[in-house]
């Protein structure tokens, strides 16, 4: 058993990287992600890490690319606008297939928007974000537990695929407090040796960093044929997903993140009036957890999806399920938030529908 202490989401994203190893840390101010930086200034001299406050956005992710190429643990944290002005650094270290953590704690927008939470940034993290054919891998977590437990998790994942990791939070998953239990760091898999940082070529060939590949033309297509094999491995490998009351479910709910939490307690209130409603929440965003999505799909009369956007991770699910059953969407962008009662009403809405009443469940 660990130490139970009561820390917002932010803080207990600072300290689980703090205790998976991280030991650099670059960022810059902006709100609601403040406190990981705030955090991260007082306990990485603690720890004999490096915590710098940047002159930009852009300055400090072209650091994590140099703190990663020469083997450190490291990450950055932002929120919306500021992982804007980061995507071409995160282009570069995905090319460079450098593992880091980039934390994304969303705010409304676009434009500067407003600092409540946001899931508007869905396709930026989901799709690349930056130029060029890339991946990240993105975990959305629903708790603090949860977020302590990914992102120690997520810095494995980063070394063992050579690859950036997002953890795309938003502003009430990064503010809400919760008490958390600080277990000691386990790697989760066996770690490959760093045989491509650069610490000193005496005694061996030089090592190379880069991700300009000018002649031949053969040579870039060759790194991207690479880099999409890659990620074919992660599509099998890695998918995360959480089902609540599926097996008997009429109509199943899709959400993640903090919408996730909500959207569980409007499938208790529906229980409590007899409407057979589930869960299905995505952890990896991408990889997307397409098997359980299209499992479910061919077995409900009817899909909700509700976020907090205008529609992003709906495409995804509509993508997925392939017209298994109907999907209806429920969501809003600009630091709009649900509430069980609207869920709950959307629900009772769909089951009267007379596309319902004719499909039925199979």
């Amino acid at each position: 058993m660990g130490q139970r202490i009561l820390l917002k989401g932010n803080e207990v994203m600072a300290e689980a990287a703090i205790q998976a190893g991280c030991r650099f840390f670059a960022g810059y101010p902006i709100t609601p992600q403040n406190e990981i930086p705030e955090y991260m200034s007082k306990r990485m001299p603690q720890v004999g890490g490096t915590f710098i406050q940047a002159e930009s956005e852009i300055a400090a992710i072209n650091m994590v690319f140099g703190a990663s190429a020469v083997g450190a643990r490291c990450m950055t944290s932002s929120s919306s606008p500021g992982i804007s002005l980061k995507q071409e650094g995160i282009s570069y270290i995905a090319a460079a297939e450098l593992p880091c953590l980039i934390a994304n704690v969303q705010r409304g927008g676009p434009g500067l928007g407003n600092i409540r939470a946001s899931q508007a940034d869905y396709f930026q993290s989901i799709k690349g974000g930056g130029h060029g054919d890339y991946h990240l891998i993105v975990l959305a977590p629903a708790s603090t537990q949860e977020l302590y437990h990914l992102t120690m998790n997520a810095f494995d994942w980063a070394d063992y695929y050579r690859n950036p990791v997002m953890m795309l939070s938003d502003g009430i998953v990064g503010q809400m407090a919760e008490p958390v239990e600080i277990l000691p760091y386990e790697p989760i898999c066996d770690l490959p040796e760093k045989d491509y940082i650069l610490d000193g070529c005496k005694g061996r060939d030089p090592r190379v960093v880069k991700t300009l590949y000018l002649r031949p033309t053969e040579a870039l297509v060759t790194h991207n044929e690479h880099l999409q094999e890659k990620y074919k491995r992660i599509e099998r490998e890695l998918s995360l997903c959480e089902e609540y009351l599926t097996e008997d479910a009429d109509v199943v709910i899709a959400a993640y993140g903090i919408t996730s939490r909500i959207a569980k307690g409007a499938v208790r209130m529906a229980r409590e009036k007899g409407i057979a409603v589930g869960l299905i929440r995505p952890i990896t965003l991408w990889p997307f957890p397409k098997a359980s999505f299209k499992r479910i799909a061919s077995d409900v009369s009817q899909m909700l999806v509700v976020e907090m956007s205008h529609g992003q991770f709906v495409e995804d699910v509509k993508l997925t399920i392939e017209d298994a059953c109907p999907v209806e969407f429920l969501g809003k962008g600009g630091g709009w938030y649900p509430t069980e009662e609207i869920i709950l009403e959307k629900i009772e809405s769909m089951i009267a529908s007379p596309l319902a009443t004719a499909k039925g469940k199979s």
